[in-house]
């Protein structure tokens, strides 16, 4: 299988929704699989975070219709930040208005100041585990009901009764992302519901051992692991030559050796062999590169110039 490279953003630290459009535009017409973005409400660390955070699903609503051929995810949504019926509806409606591009990551949640800032419930890690369960179960379903037929479900934490399970996406079966470093339960969840797991700033050690935990899981309930995808998300700074690599650094506040050692950096060769690497230890063929600077599209267009054909071969 060829390497596919998704374009990975977080719009908290500080972006409009002109500067993701333009990131969008630029990753689609360079040949990049997907734009995905972060669903947060705060900054985190030094960043300024201005003009404020943006909503993820009207951003990919936005995008879905500027945009013609990308895939528009998220990496990934919380489950703590809406009801499972109406983000149901939010994404199939976006898959609709894309044309059925879309790909829902959704996570359990884990940043507790932005709860708080913003008036979010957050419960302990066994609670919002127990509800992130639940969306998934009840997301897929109202997706999968016939049309004509109704859903109705009856959990700890969310009752639907009735449903009639409507609108459906545009594709038959919306890819799902499910991500994270739990040792049994992330990994069952994954084996039940997800398209693709993905594994965000992880040492490829680490990597190993969790995507054979999901692989446990998929055998332990009768399904093929190969059926689930793959992927890493790992911070990219590409440059020309040593120069340009550190000045692409330097721009996102970070160390040249250091983005070697945990991420995607250096020289179009440098980077190819290290994805080499990850793909030869961990198996995974997708790859999102967290682009920090929204402002320096000429960095996308490199790694899509220099970068991609090598991972035809």
């Amino acid at each position: 299988m060829e390497l596919e490279l998704r374009v990975f953003t977080e719009p908290q630290q500080g972006a409009t929704y002109d500067d993701l459009l333009a990131v969008a535009r630029t990753a689609e017409a360079a040949g990049y699989g997907a734009f995905f973005r972060s669903d947060h409400y705060l900054r985190m660390g030094s960043a300024d975070g201005l003009p404020g955070p943006t909503d993820a699903w009207i951003t990919l609503a936005g995008l879905a219709r500027e945009t013609s051929t990308i895939r528009l995810g998220t990496l990934v949504t919380a489950a703590t930040f809406r009801h499972p019926g109406p983000l149901a509806i939010g994404v199939a409606q976006v898959d609709h208005m894309s044309g059925g591009r879309v790909d829902f990551g959704l996570g359990s949640g884990w940043f507790a100041e932005e709860h708080a800032a913003y008036g979010l419930d957050f419960p302990d890690i066994g609670e919002r585990f127990d509800r992130y369960e639940e969306q998934l179960e009840i997301i897929t379903s109202l997706w999968a009901t016939p049309v004509g037929e109704t859903y109705s479900f009856e959990g700890k934490h969310y009752t639907l009764k009735d449903s009639p399970a409507l609108p459906k996406p545009v594709q038959a079966r919306v890819p799902v992302v499910i991500g994270g470093g739990g040792k049994k339960r992330t990994p069952a969840l994954a084996a039940r519901y997800a398209t693709e797991f993905n594994l965000p700033f992880v040492p490829a050690d680490f990597a190993v051992e969790q995507f054979g935990r999901v692989d446990e899981a998929c055998r332990a309930i009768g399904r093929d692991p190969g059926t689930v995808t793959r992927s890493v998300a790992l911070v990219v700074a590409v440059g020309k030559d040593d120069a340009e690599v550190k000045r692409r650094a330097d721009a996102i506040g970070r160390e040249v050796d250091e983005l070697k050692a945990n991420g995607l950096a250096g020289t179009p060769a440098e980077v190819v062999d290290r994805l080499g690497e990850w793909r030869e230890r961990t198996g995974a063929h997708r790859y999102y590169l967290q682009v920090l600077d929204l402002s320096d599209l000429a960095h996308l267009e490199l790694v899509a110039a220099e970068v991609a054909p090598q991972l035809r071969s």
